[in-house]
């Protein structure tokens, strides 16, 4: 197997499809300009007419500073003299590939959004230019360096990092001088459209008036590739590079830069934003369920340096959240008005964060939406340690005195978990820590990954459905199908995952003392039988729990919580040995309100 080419910056280069007409929406380069009238339809049979005429400008030229060209298109209101504000949506997954080819390729009943929600020119994971244009909006969809015909036909793909956040500066400027732009710019979309956001608005274009990243990842080493230290990027390999992403200069190899650098050098480095420069108003939103954007949202709230922001926490799978939630659509426009058009409409008085807890099973409501907090996490939260006792029992406030271990077959996902059952509502909502005490007998590191459950009154493990159940054609867990069983619709908790090699902690730099901060820039072998303390970090989480249901922490050796993290990249051999008691006391943090 020859190795892979490499870029003038001496990264691996993986081949991608070149596009095809016909496919994911690709027509060719065309640059030309039509009038859509208004009732006009896309051909997919659940699209909806158009309620008034869009001017497309197809294939739109923007060149940015290194020379390359990347193309654009621009869906704008005709026969008009009046300059209007732009949302740039920013992404490699084609100008033209839409959110409704999307929920049918990649998704469960298409998430139970109906028929006739969106037209059919929404990007994905964007906004619809139906819903914008007639409020009097552009829509510039951009296909980022390397996607498409966005470049020469040896661009590679660059996924984050300077080159393209200095792309989207340049595009925001061009954009901005265009004849029919009012010079006020804003950015919009969800997961790669909402990363993208802080990279490109941590470089300050002028004429960036605004963003609303609508769940992003905040750092691609330590969130989506390499959590913990232990490679977690599946999905992205075997489905978004395989399937979704078109080009023809092939896109920067995260395996392959993982497998010569497992360790975070510059390149990695270079994949996490700097929030604390962005200082334009922004509308941030997260979710508990989403297994990598969550704790970016959570950063960009403590982080971004202007004090015009706002944090929606809701419950539901983000696309739904775009494109099948009313409220959610009318706050955008608010916030949208009000920063590039000067609308003076009170957004303002919009609490500035919102948050919601989760229930799980089959209740009503499902979640508990819109709780109005003055700061995330609260101040008035309450950090209790629960002990990992003897028994499977999760014990409260004093760690046992006896000294004691449990173990787990680290290779054959074995896992220990301990218990605990509350005694009247309860509500978690915040930043949960695992402190564990750890040895290995068999080697000299560890892959750890530590989960929390909620079960029922009865001791079962339950689940979340991330949609409304009333949207979709069953009515109980048990109806899904296995195909149905994705984690795009399903969540069953937090997972913390920790290398034990990486386990060093730069506390400067840890946004919140239980989510620290591991610089991931040197291997600390630990020599076989030898004990170490390990602080894992375990993803965000907000969960209501009635009185006799339980919560469960769960440690394993293997990834046991969502797919996209593959069992076959840990280093695991034998066993691992958790240590409980004395000034061993492995425990949990847990952030109560």
């Amino acid at each position: 197997m020859s190795a892979p080419r490499k870029s003038s910056l001496g990264v691996p280069i993986d081949p991608l499809s070149a596009p095809i007409v016909g496919r994911d929406g690709y027509v060719g380069l065309n640059p030309h300009s039509e009038t859509l009238p208004a009732g006009w339809k896309h051909p997919h049979p659940d699209a909806r007419p158009l309620p008034s005429a869009i001017l497309i400008e197809h294939d739109v030229a923007i060149k940015v500073r290194d020379g390359t060209t990347l193309y654009a298109d621009v869906l704008r209101p005709p026969n008009t003299t009046e300059k209007v504000p732009a949302l740039i949506c920013w992404s490699p997954f084609g100008k033209k590939f839409n959110g409704l080819s999307s929920l049918d390729y990649m998704t469960p009943w298409k998430l139970g959004i109906p028929a006739s929600t969106l037209s059919g020119l929404e990007k994905f994971e964007a906004p619809d230019p139906a819903d914008w244009v007639p409020r009097g909006y552009a829509i510039v969809n951009v296909d980022t360096r390397g996607a498409f015909d966005s470049g020469d036909d040896d661009t590679p793909m660059v996924i984050m990092g300077t080159q393209e956040a200095e792309d989207g500066y340049d595009a925001i400027e061009a954009v901005a001088g265009m004849a029919w732009c009012s010079g006020d710019v804003g950015l919009a979309g969800n997961s790669h459209l909402a990363i993208a956001q802080w990279f490109i608005a941590a470089l300050r274009p002028p004429s960036l008036k605004a963003i609303a990243p609508w769940e992003g990842c905040g750092d691609l080493y330590r969130e989506q590739f390499a959590r913990g230290g232990v490679y977690a990027g599946d999905l992205f390999d075997e489905l978004i590079v395989k399937h979704m992403l078109k080009g023809r200069g092939g896109i920067e190899s995260f395996r392959e830069m993982y497998q010569q650098h497992p360790l975070a050098n510059a390149w990695w480095n270079d994949k996490r934003p700097d929030m604390k420069k962005i200082n334009v108003p922004t509308y941030i939103t997260g979710t508990w369920t989403n297994t990598m954007h969550g704790m970016g949202a959570i950063r960009g709230w403590l982080e971004v340096e202007s004090s015009e922001k706002w944090l929606r926490w809701h419950p539901w799978q983000e696309w739904f959240d775009l494109w099948g939630n009313s409220q959610a659509k009318d706050e955008l426009f608010a916030f949208f008005d009000r920063y590039l058009k000067g609308v003076d409409n009170g957004w303002e008085k919009t609490p500035k964060v919102r948050m919601s807890l989760l229930r799980f099973g089959h209740k009503s409501p499902q979640a508990l939406e819109n709780i109005v907090e003055e700061d995330f996490p609260p101040a008035r939260t309450q950090y209790r340690e629960f002990f990992l006792g003897t028994e499977e029992k999760l014990l409260p406030d004093a760690a046992p005195e006896e000294k004691t271990t449990v173990s787990y077959d680290s290779e054959s996902g074995g896992d220990v978990s301990f218990t605990h059952t509350f005694a009247e509502d309860t509500r978690i909502m915040g930043l949960p820590k695992a402190v564990l005490y750890m040895s290995c007998p068999d080697y000299d590191d560890l892959d750890v990954y530590v989960m929390i459950q909620k079960l029922d009154k009865n001791g079962k493990q339950m689940k979340n459905l991330n949609i409304p159940w009333e949207g979709i054609p069953v009515s109980s867990f048990e109806e899904f199908a296995p195909e149905q069983e994705t984690e795009v619709v399903l969540y069953k908790g937090p997972v913390g995952i920790l290398r034990a090699s990486h386990r060093a902690i730069d506390e400067a730099r840890s946004m919140h003392p239980h989510w620290p901060f591991h610089p991931h820039e040197k291997e600390e072998k630990i020599p076989p039988g030898e004990v170490v303390r390990l602080d894992i970090g375990i993803w965000a989480l907000g969960v209501e729990y009635e009185a006799g249901e339980s919560l469960r922490v769960v440690v394993s050796g293997q990834s046991f919580a969502v797919s996209n993290f593959g069992k076959n990249h840990t280093l695991n051999k034998g066993r691992h040995i958790l240590h409980l008691g004395g000034e061993r006391a492995s425990h949990i943090v847990l952030p109560f309100v």
